[in-house]
């Protein structure tokens, strides 16, 4: 399945049914009176977030959706029924956004969360609701009330608790097919990931889903590369491995490079906790490993792992790392929430 992870679509909520005019006519009924009915409600365009969809590709070959128009109003006091709703389907993570691509309507994190983007118009009202004792035989009727339209976005932003950043040729794709059963493309030239690929870990009883996202260049947040599209992927994550090939000569310059694009991103990557591993040490003798590593310390004041994820050296380490990280955060938010309840507690 191709991953599509932005759609434009267009959106229209059925127009309400038209009322009738309509008089009972009935043998023995000498004084019938108005008896039309009302028109039924225009059907509304909701968006539900569904179990076991990953992409947007469905809304590549399909932009339009329109719900049904509510039936009109009859006779004998028959009211029209409602319109059909126009639901999409979408999966987990996906926001909607306005025609601007930057104001959001909703976010939608868990499945079965349903928004109703569009109200259907109102079914008009028939003339026996006009019926009066000054106006007894009514001849006019309401027409049903225009849906809204729109267009809006949809983009996906994968749920994934850890994601893995570096340049091109870091090992990224190979690291996560190590350690979980995705499998990913891996190849030994630049860009060999196109798309985002997800993977789920196991680390002694505790399960975490790890994204791997397309290698970053100098000038990605300017569209050079693939591009900073798909750091929208790892916005949710709560740690980020920032993985640096260790056949790099410049290691200080990757790290910064990478560094420079999650700032200029501007969406609170940078401030994200990070776990730093100089990737593919297999390739290297130990007083390079060492001097690498040494000189990320220093510019990432930060402890640095040693890996290798073809050899599987170092692997259970980082993983082990990811998994203290996200419990201290999760011990954080549960604090914080039960302060918010119990001001005086103190954990």
């Amino acid at each position: 399945m191709k991953f599509l992870d932005q759609a434009k679509v267009y959106v229209r909520a059925g127009d309400g049914g038209a009322g009738a005019v309509s008089f009972l006519r009935e043998k023995f009924v000498e004084f019938g009176g108005p008896n039309g009915g009302n028109g039924g409600r225009g059907g509304d365009v909701v968006v539900e977030c569904v179990d076991g969809l990953n992409t947007l590709i469905d809304y590549r070959y399909q932009q339009h959706f329109k719900a049904s128009t509510g039936t009109h109003g009859m006779g004998k006091d028959r009211s029209g029924a409602n319109g059909r709703d126009a639901v999409l389907r979408v999966p987990v993570g996906t926001q909607i956004l306005e025609d601007d691509n930057e104001t959001l309507i909703a976010d939608l994190t868990e499945v079965g969360q349903r928004v109703v983007l569009l109200k259907g118009g109102n079914g008009g009202f028939g003339n026996a609701h006009f019926k009066t004792s000054s106006n007894q035989a009514p001849r006019r009727a309401n027409p049903g009330l225009v849906g809204e339209e729109k267009w809006i976005w949809l983009r996906l932003k994968l749920i994934a608790d850890a994601g893995l950043v570096g340049l091109p040729n870091a090992g990224k794709s190979t690291f996560l097919a190590a350690v979980s059963a995705a499998k990913p493309k891996i190849a030994d030239y630049p860009f060999t990931t196109l798309h985002p690929n997800l993977g789920v870990v196991r680390v002694g009883e505790r399960d975490f889903v790890l994204a791997d996202i397309p290698g970053l260049i100098e000038g990605a947040h300017e569209g050079a590369g693939i591009g900073d599209r798909f750091l929208g992927h790892i916005e949710r994550c709560g740690v980020l491995v920032h993985l640096i090939d260790g056949t790099e000569e410049d290691v200080k310059t990757a790290y910064k490079t990478i560094r420079g694009e999650l700032a200029a991103y501007d969406a609170g990557l940078a401030e994200k906790p990070e776990i730093v591993a100089l990737n593919k040490i297999d390739a290297l003798d130990e007083d390079a490993i060492k001097e690498k590593v040494k000189i990320l310390k220093k510019i990432s004041k930060a402890e640095v792992l040693t890996v290798s994820g073809v050899t599987g050296k170092g692997v259970q380490d980082v993983l082990y790392r990811i998994v203290s990280v996200l419990d201290g955060e999760k011990a954080e938010k549960l604090a914080a929430e039960r302060r918010a309840v119990e001001p005086h507690w103190i954990p």
